[in-house]
């Protein structure tokens, strides 16, 4: 009975985990500064007694483990099978710069600083958002980005669809 609490406990404690992370921004999984980690490490600190309670033992801790890998396994494959909730669960990728101009409410809603969208400009060996196609905030909380480097490229790619042969017909 007491492995049957912890394991309920623990799946309350993930779930409320994910829909916080969720909710307090996306940045703070892919893009941990300091603090970030910090926060990271005192939360599961916070809430190790709330999943195991007084069960300190090697058993204890064992079952708490297995039951954040099964929901955790549960939890992707719903993701998996339901793209509407994965959309709310994780949120949807952000436009932070189109043809280079820097989208400023996209930015103060995600909080991506400026400094942060030109340290990913630099990762990308561009010196300027005038420099960019496009850069967008994933869901994982990476930021791509696209060079107007890719821009010929991307209209050669659709003359050359739009000049293959349909079936029956002879190439000029």
């Amino acid at each position: 009975m007491n492995y049957l609490i912890i394991a309920g406990s623990s799946a309350c404690v993930y779930i409320f985990i994910v829909v916080a992370l969720r909710l307090f921004g996306k940045k703070e999984i892919a893009q941990l500064s300091m603090v970030d980690l910090v926060f990271v490490l005192l939360i599961s600190n916070a809430v190790q007694n709330a999943m195991v309670g007084p069960d300190t033992s090697l058993l204890g801790g064992l079952c708490a483990a297995a039951t954040l890998f099964v929901v955790n396994y549960i939890f992707k494959g719903i993701l998996y099978k339901f793209p509407k909730m994965s959309g709310f669960v994780q949120g949807h990728a952000v436009m932070l710069v189109y043809d280079g101009k820097i989208m400023n409410d996209n930015m103060a809603k995600t909080k991506i600083s400026m400094e942060e969208l030109e340290e990913a400009f630099r990762e990308h060996g561009i010196q300027a958002a005038t420099d960019v196609h496009l850069a967008v905030l994933e869901v994982d909380g990476n930021i791509s980005v696209l060079s107007n480097d890719i821009r010929p490229h991307v209209k050669q790619m659709r003359i050359h669809k739009t000049k293959q042969r349909r079936k029956g017909q002879s190439i000029e």
